[in-house]
């Protein structure tokens, strides 16, 4: 279905929601003049045409209907984000060495460090790269390659090619999607490759994903769920991912009780 069979109203919405990546209902009756009931009905009509994610109090963009820039990203799901940044530090015991893959989630697994994590992290990313420079119990290694100014990423065969050369405890991945039956999918092959590398030589991978990131698609398949031993999420609200986990022995994470992930 297309934007023409929205309201003006849920227009302006949408256009919000690709602009900002993510809004919230208090904000947008007070700009749009009218309730907040009124605007929980035009994000469930979003919601139900396939172009946001309702969560409570708010929505965000649903991913795959563009590839937004990195700053637009970093503010979707910002809270959720910052919340497994934490959780997924607080499981990275002193002395490990740990792949940190670039993207939004696992940057807040950067700025979660503190000065007491003594860790060795290898990364793609000259933004977590010039955040983790700064602790000084964390030795920073940086892949070398071709850096995309879009988002300070580092990719192409000379990257991949460089972290083949290490074998680490942790990745921590992040992804753009995950399918109902646990592909992890993201946009630009070039990364992917790099995600892939990064899996394929860690004891254990560990997946980011805020709950936007469930059900929906993206073109390029990175490895599946059953290739990771845990998923750290916000929220799951997927009974397939769940299941998945289940079966798999992957170690779910949920941070935020189903009553507190219950759209609003």
């Amino acid at each position: 279905m297309n934007s023409e069979s929205l309201s003006d109203r849920q227009d302006m919405i949408l256009a919000l929601l690709r602009q900002q990546g993510e809004v919230v209902v208090d904000d947008l009756a007070s700009r749009l003049q009218t309730t907040p009931q009124t605007i929980r009905k035009d994000l469930r009509a979003l919601a139900r045409h396939g172009y946001a994610t309702r969560f409570h109090g708010g929505a965000t963009l649903r991913p795959g209907q563009v590839y937004l820039d990195y700053d637009t990203r970093a503010r979707v799901a910002a809270g959720a984000k910052q919340m497994i940044g934490v959780a997924a530090a607080r499981m990275l015991p002193r002395g490990a060495t740990v792949f940190l893959n670039a993207g939004t989630t696992t940057e807040a697994v950067a700025r979660a460090l503190t000065g007491n994590h003594r860790l060795s992290v290898i990364t793609d990313s000259v933004h977590i790269a010039d955040i983790l420079r700064k602790l000084p119990e964390v030795s920073v290694i940086i892949a070398g390659g071709a850096v995309r100014g879009a988002d300070g990423a580092v990719v192409g065969a000379a990257a991949v090619s460089f972290l083949e050369q290490f074998r680490v405890d942790y990745a921590l991945i992040g992804a753009a999607a995950i399918t109902a039956d646990g592909d992890l999918m993201d946009y630009d092959l070039d990364e992917v490759m790099v995600a892939r590398t990064m899996i394929r030589n860690a004891r254990d991978a560990f997946l980011l994903a805020d709950g936007s990131k469930f059900g929906v698609n993206a073109p390029v398949r990175v490895a599946h769920l059953s290739d990771t031993t845990a998923l750290i999420t916000d929220r799951c609200e997927s009974a397939a991912i769940r299941e998945l986990c289940e079966t798999h022995g992957v170690d779910l994470q949920e941070l935020s009780s189903p009553s507190g992930a219950n759209p609003g």
